[in-house]
């Protein structure tokens, strides 16, 4: 049991941080779209781009995501395709 016990951690804290409906709708949307600017976030969600980019940083903190600088911005994809399971979970209603 004890051998597990730092990757249940570690999943437990991919979980948490995956656990707010910002982040969710986030990566469902990377998933939608495949890849996108933090411009066009701010455009979908309707909120602060400072806002969308804390929820990035935290999403990244754990490889959820990555982004991509190409010139002044930065492009963002899904990293960790464990999400597109738990997203069709989620959705499965």
């Amino acid at each position: 049991m004890e051998n597990n016990y730092k990757e249940l951690q570690e999943a437990a804290e991919f979980l948490k941080v995956l656990a707010h409906p910002v982040r969710l709708c986030i990566v469902r949307g990377l998933l939608d779209k495949g890849s996108c600017n933090v411009g066009f976030m701010q455009d979908c969600l309707g909120m602060p781009q400072s806002t969308i980019s804390q929820h990035l940083q935290k999403l990244r903190s754990v490889g959820i995501i990555e982004g991509e600088r190409i010139g002044l911005e930065v492009i963002y994809k899904v990293k960790d395709k464990r999400v597109i399971d738990i997203i069709k979970i989620i959705e499965e209603k």
